[in-house]
């Protein structure tokens, strides 16, 4: 008699939606990030097409791991608004354009590992954008695709958005190409940003404070039980 042994079933395979690490590495480039998420959302409203901001981008289904989180990335012919994450198998669509608002932190990631990425995924734009100008001299790098390879953008316009980019500070100015107007966003726009950029860096700071007391007081636990531990060695255990 043969026993037959049933399937084991095949557990849900989970595309997280945050890592927990925090959106940006100080108050300029987070306000970079979220400048140019609205700048740009603004100028494709009304159009098939997202921006998304600091979100997973999954690239290969079944394998979770393979993600990558850009700062800004925009795709055309999908539906408009925000998601928990984007999947490239489910949309049918890459990214045209990516940005990635660079440091000398993240700048061995940005100008090799991403860049080798972006370029195999076939995203026809990808911009680097240095706000401090800690290794961009000049600020704004762009790179457009060849073939299969990135080639440096050399007159600071982005074809895939029709825009010309300009150094602005320390935020990116956008272009029309059609009649140069500046892409503006609207003073009170610009204080919610700031604000919620006050928020997000207060939270992180609050967060790293309950992760050092936590670890303060597991370095306290320890040391008391090691203590203990040498009492009981040398006077047995407590009455």
């Amino acid at each position: 008699m043969t026993t037959a042994i049933p399937n084991s079933p095949k557990s849900e395979i989970i595309y997280a939606s945050s890592d927990g690490e925090p959106v940006a590495e100080t108050y300029d480039h987070l306000y970079a990030i979220l400048t140019t998420l609205e700048v740009l959302r603004q100028y494709l409203q009304g159009r098939r097409a997202t921006v998304l901001a600091n979100q997973f981008l999954y690239y290969a289904q079944g394998f979770p791991k393979l993600r990558v989180a850009p700062d800004v990335m925009v795709i055309y012919d999908v539906e408009p608004g925000g998601r928990d994450n984007y999947k490239i198998w489910e949309e049918q669509q890459v990214p045209k354009v990516i940005f990635e608002i660079t440091s000398k932190g993240t700048q061995e990631e940005d100008k090799t590992a991403k860049k080798n990425l972006y370029e195999g995924l076939e995203v026809q734009e990808y911009w680097l954008f240095d706000p401090k100008g800690e290794w961009i001299e000049q600020k704004l790098q762009g790179y457009r695709l060849r073939g299969d390879i990135y080639e440096p953008i050399s007159d600071s316009c982005s074809q895939q958005l029709q825009l010309r980019l300009a150094v602005e500070g320390k935020l990116i100015g956008f272009y029309r190409l059609d009649n140069g107007e500046k892409l503006l966003v609207a003073d009170e726009l610009v204080e919610a940003l700031r604000q919620e950029t006050h928020k997000r860096i207060e939270a992180e700071r609050q967060a790293e404070q309950e992760r050092q007391r936590a670890e303060q007081e597991r370095q306290r636990a320890t040391e008391l039980e090691s203590l203990l531990s040498r009492y009981r060695e040398q006077f047995g255990e407590l009455p």
